[in-house]
This record gives C-alpha cells, sequence and structure tokens, in this order.
C-alpha cells in the first residue's frame, strides 16, 4: 500500500509524433500494478493477525507490517540500480520473481509455525514493492509532454484495480490450506506476482533514450535538505504516510478486537485502497486551483477527522468510515507533499533529494507500523487514534508558517 517513488532513472523521449509505444507500455504497467500492486493489501490485512497467531510477544503482531515497509524502504536504491543498467523490462521482471519467492517464503512460515521465516518473507514481498513503485514513472518513458498525464493515470487505475484484488484474493484464499490458516492467502500473493511477471514481459523498449545528467552535479545533498522549504514537505509527507500507516496497519486487529470478522476488515482495507487511489484522477487539478500548501493541509485535517470517527465508535460504519477518510487524507497530503519536495531541487539534484525524501518517509512508515502494534496492544484503539492530532498539528503549523514566511530560496 504504497506511494510512487522516482530515483535515478534514466529518462526516454519517444519520436514527437507518435505514443504507440507510450499507450502500449501504459497498458502492460497498469495490468502489473492490478496484480503487484495488491501484495500490500494482502500483507496488512493479514500481516498483523498472523503474527498475533505466531508471535511469542503479542506487541511485536504488526512487525510483518512493518518490515514490508522496510523491505519497500531498502529496495528503492537496488531496484532503480538494476533497472538502470538492465533495463525496466528486465528489473520488473526480477522484481516480480522477488514477489513470488516472498509469497512462498511468508506461507511457508505459517505452515512450519514460523514468526521469523513469516516475517521474512513480508520483508521480501515489500523489496517487491520498491519495483512497483515506478510503475508511474515508467509509463511516461516513452511518452510525449502530451500523453505523460494520461499515462500515469492508466497506471493508477491498475491501483484502484489492485485495492479490489487483494482483499478479494484473502477472501476467496485464506482457507484454501485448512491446517495452515491464512497461508493459501500468501500463496494467492505469489500467484499474482507471477501473473505479474508474465505481464511485463510485454514491455517495449522506449524508442530513444537520453543519458541522464542527474548522477552527479548540483548542490550538496546537506545544503538541499536543510532549506526550510524542504524541511516543511518532507515533515508533511512524512506526517502523512506515517500516520495513514500507523492507523491502516492497527485497523483490522482492532476490527477483530472488538468482535467483527476477517472478511470485514479486509473490506475495511479494500475501500481503504481505493480511497487512497481514487482521488488521485482530480488531485492534480486541485493542486493547480487551490495550491500545494492547502491541498496538503486539507489531506492531514481529513487524516485528523478520521481520528475523530475512530474515537467515536467501534461498529462496523466506524471502522469503514474512518478508513476510507485516512484514505482520502492520505492522497491529499501525500501527493501535496510530494509537489512540494519538487521545490526544493534542480533538475540535475533531482535523484538525490527525492531518494532522501524516500527514505525519511519509507523509514518513519516502518516505525509507524511497528509502534502501532505495541501501542494497540498496551492502549486500544482508543489510544492510536489520539496519538494522530499531535503530528498533525505540528505538519499544520509548519505549513501555516511557511505560508506567512514564504521561507527559503529559490532552489
Amino acid at each position: 500500500m504504497s506511494a510512487p517513488t522516482s530515483i535515478s532513472d534514466t529518462s526516454f523521449r519517444p519520436p514527437p509524433t507518435s505514443d504507440a509505444v507510450a499507450k502500449h507500455n501504459a497498458v502492460v504497467l497498469a495490468a502489473a500494478m492490478a496484480l503487484g500492486g495488491s501484495s500490500p493489501a494482502i500483507v496488512v490485512s493479514l500481516g498483523g493477525l498472523v503474527g498475533q497467531a505466531l508471535a511469542e510477544n503479542k506487541e511485536l503482531a504488526t512487525l510483518p507490517v512493518s518490515l514490508l515497509n522496510l523491505g519497500l524502504a531498502l529496495g528503492t536504491i537496488p531496484a532503480a540500480m538494476l533497472m538502470r543498467r538492465a533495463g525496466r523490462r528486465i528489473g520488473y521482471i526480477v522484481g516480480a520473481g522477488i514477489g513470488l519467492a516472498g509469497g512462498c517464503l511468508a506461507a511457508f512460515g505459517i505452515a512450519s509455525y514460523s514468526f521469523v521465516l513469516f516475517c521474512l518473507g513480508t520483508l521480501v514481498i515489500g523489496s517487491y514493492g520498491s519495483f512497483n513503485q515506478s510503475y508511474r514513472f515508467a509509463a511516461t518513458d516513452a511518452a510525449s509532454d502530451a500523453f505523460k498525464p494520461k499515462a500515469i493515470s492508466w497506471v493508477m487505475t491498475g491501483g484502484l484495480i489492485a485495492g479490489v484484488i487483494g482483499p478479494q484474493t484473502v477472501i476467496w484464499t485464506r482457507d484454501a490450506v485448512p491446517a495452515a490458516p491464512f497461508a493459501g492467502a500468501f500463496l494467492g500473493q505469489a500467484a499474482l506476482a507471477l501473473l505479474s511477471m508474465m505481464i511485463v514481459f510485454l514491455l517495449r523498449p522506449a524508442p530513444v533514450s537520453i543519458a541522464s545528467t542527474e548522477a552527479g552535479g548540483g548542490r550538496p545533498l546537506l545544503e538541499i535538505v536543510r532549506q526550510p522549504r524542504f524541511v516543511v514537505a518532507a515533515v508533511t509527507g512524512l506526517v502523512s504516510y506515517s500516520l495513514m500507516t500507523f492507523m491502516m496497519t492497527a485497523a483490522p486487529l482492532a476490527m477483530i478486537g472488538c468482535g467483527h470478522s476477517v472478511g470485514a476488515a479486509a473490506l475495511g482495507i479494500q475501500w481503504h485502497i481505493l480511497a487512497m487511489f481514487g482521488p488521485s484522477f482530480f488531485t492534480g487539478r486541485l493542486i493547480s486551483r487551490f495550491g500545494k500548501g492547502r491541498v496538503t493541509a486539507a489531506g492531514l485535517v481529513l487524516i485528523a477527522l478520521s481520528a475523530i470517527i475512530g474515537l467515536s465508535g467501534i461498529t462496523i460504519a466506524h471502522f469503514w468510515i474512518t478508513l476510507i477518510l485516512l484514505g482520502v487524507g492520505w492522497n491529499f497530503g501525500f501527493i501535496g507533499a510530494t509537489a512540494l519536495v519538487t521545490d526544493c531541487y534542480r533538475p540535475q539534484e533531482r535523484a538525490k533529494v527525492q531518494a532522501a525524501n524516500d527514505f525519511l518517509i519509507f523509514g518513519s512508515v516502518a516505525l509507524a507500523s511497528f509502534s502501532s502494534g505495541k501501542l494497540l496492544s498496551a492502549g486500544g484503539w482508543e489510544t492510536v487514534n489520539w496519538l494522530v492530532f499531535p503530528p498533525v498539528a505540528i505538519a499544520l503549523f509548519l505549513l501555516a508558517w511557511q505560508q506567512r514566511t514564504k521561507a527559503g530560496a529559490p532552489a
């Protein structure tokens, strides 16, 4: 369940008269996203439940979900390096193979009652996600400037479909292996990765490549990240993504603890993921009309509102509305923050600044998902919701301060 990264990748430019290759690749990548992008939903839906069953220390129940995010963070740079050297198609085939291996390892961990092997499996699945995160950017490799927004939208449609496929895979396959509950769902995840491997084999190379000029040059990274504008952008992105993960990780366990079914929890995650990706078709237009700061602030307010709903009751409706508002809030907050980051660097600095931003975000996401399990175990769902407000208040304060002072020299 994760947002896009774009570090150090070779860019491509097709002949200006045709977008045929770009359209073909956008369709292929949308299909791959629909299959591969379902993996986080499966891990988030079941990771905490399986962890609770296998871990001796119940405070470690959400560790498998935390490792999913850690794997994503650790895999980002190796994935980009592989694709730079071997190309998109080979890189994505290797990535899908990693996803296949991760799903099988997680299923074996469940069947052998090994919490360590299950955690290792979700870590590997997370590294598969680091390949999937670049699908949106790969769709623009061969695209003209006019078609690039459409190419990205096509791939995002795959993300919407993944929000359905993932939870439905849980519902259909969770009892497929009677002796090992939920192992079937991870075998299903592995099968989806295998199908994705076949799909990405259909990718076509972009007609003309242009050597990247981003490998070096520009200002030192420390100088860039010390800009007030980068600090504000990174903090708002970090808060949006971390709080979304913090609540999303705890929600399925909280629902089960409140007497709701596994199916209800999986459907809640499904609605959450749809809410995360659905608004993306118009978020860009909202940013153009109202500004990056305002849309980011609206996302943070929606995240706070989701916590208010979470505190107001424990019915299925309360949980589902909380997860839906949380998804929309993440969309506005994270996409707005990402747009703010793009104001902080020059073209030749793009790779290292985006990499720094991604490591900050995904590192904090792993910490958030890990701490949510401990806090849920210690203080319950109510505590998880109350802890949302202080980070939101800090991020909103920084945004308001930036709007007033217009701090930061031009990049």
